[in-house]
């Protein structure tokens, strides 16, 4: 994507030094635009953990990119097997809802234990980490077209009045390599003329969806407006939405959807309201090794401080302020998990399918065993 006039992808190789991975800083935005330097697994591991880095999608490739950096690490004194093994099971260990950074570093050890004669650790590696972007970036482009379609038809029965999306945190580009999940079928109806706005929900805590959602959105020319995570049950109310769309850090095969906290009650809004609700997700976001999304998807406990503490701009610094009385406790769990009977569907680089294990099976009939 564009940022300005400049082409974008939110993790790549760096083109003159070949041991550097680089990624925006998903911490700085909006406010100012960096690009941070990744050397190491461990420079890897800080990113993913203070969400440096963020999103199922490109938490994979940078779990794959950490094995990669891993290569680079080994020397004559290393256990070259033992090495990557601790690595990857150090880098997973980070983030344990995300299913793709599970499925991401498993592939790039696979890849690595498999590798054909002729080709070393870190060029296996590297082919690996790049062929993870680059099939996510193309489910993405996929997850576009098919989403489109539903923007479509909703224009057509509003005769060209435009589309009203409501989205929960942030499942754009930044998220995803390139075009994003939830944001593809936006950013192609924009391209297309087709009139959208977007309720952008600010999606506390952390406020992924006015920092880094709006700021895409208004680099790209989409029509939004930023509101408090609270309001989507009013705007539902009153007619105000027509579609819901959210993004998926673990899907069961049956359907159940984890994803940001405060999903599931918009799925709950949504529902009530006879609004259809979309979770927009590529395949490798979905578990095919588990049925029972609130059983069996761990959820992350995270800082509570990202609770009792809000970040802002002051001047042209970056601030964090304390929001509660000093001996309030609190807790932050990162994720919930929405029902598949909440969910009118989901879109895929597939295709759209029903949240039901009929018809994901039928959708992605290999990765059931």
């Amino acid at each position: 994507m564009l940022v300005g006039d400049k082409y974008f992808q939110s993790i790549w190789l760096d083109e003159s030094d070949p041991s550097v991975v680089r990624v925006i800083d998903q911490q700085k935005l909006p406010f100012s635009f960096e690009i941070c330097e990744l050397h190491s697994v461990e420079d890897v591991y800080s990113a993913i953990k203070d969400m440096t880095v963020r999103g199922a999608p490109l938490l994979g490739a940078a779990g794959a990119f950490a094995i990669y950096l891993a290569t680079l690490e080994i020397n004559s004194a290393t256990d070259p097997r033992h090495h990557l093994e601790n690595a990857a099971r150090y880098i997973i260990s980070c983030r344990p809802t995300a299913i793709n950074l599970t499925w991401a570093v498993n592939y790039a050890m696979f890849k690595i234990n498999n590798r054909p004669s002729g080709k070393s650790l870190s060029e296996i590696a590297l082919e690996t980490a790049q062929e993870i972007c680059n099939k996510e970036t193309e489910n993405c482009r996929l997850i576009g077209k098919y989403g489109l379609s539903l923007i479509e038809e909703t224009s057509k029965r509003k005769e060209g009045k435009p589309v009203n999306i409501l989205t929960h945190c942030n499942a754009g580009w930044l998220a995803c390599i390139d075009y994003g999940t939830v944001t593809a079928p936006i950013y192609l109806a924009h391209e297309t003329k087709i009139p959208v706005h977007i309720w952008v929900d600010e999606t506390r805590p952390r406020n992924q969806g006015a920092r880094l959602t709006a700021w895409e959105l208004e680099q790209a020319g989409v029509p939004h407006t930023l509101i408090a995570d609270n309001t989507g049950g009013h705007l539902m109310q009153h007619g105000m939405v027509d579609l819901v769309f959210v993004g998926c850090d673990r899907a069961t095969r049956k359907g159940d959807v984890a994803n940001k906290i405060g999903t599931y009650l918009k799925a709950l809004a949504a529902y009530d309201n006879n609004i259809p609700f979309y979770s927009v997700l590529p395949s490798t976001s979905i578990d095919f090794g588990i049925t029972d999304g609130i059983t069996e998807i761990p959820v992350e406990e995270r800082d509570p401080e990202e609770v009792t503490k809000i970040s802002g701009i002051s001047g042209k610094d970056i601030v964090t302020i304390r929001i509660c009385p000093e001996e309030t406790t609190a807790v932050n769990y990162g994720f919930d998990v929405t029902p598949a009977k909440y969910i009118t569907g989901l879109i895929t680089e597939k295709g759209i399918c029903k949240a039901d294990e009929a018809e994901i099976k039928k959708m992605f009939s290999d990765k059931f065993q």
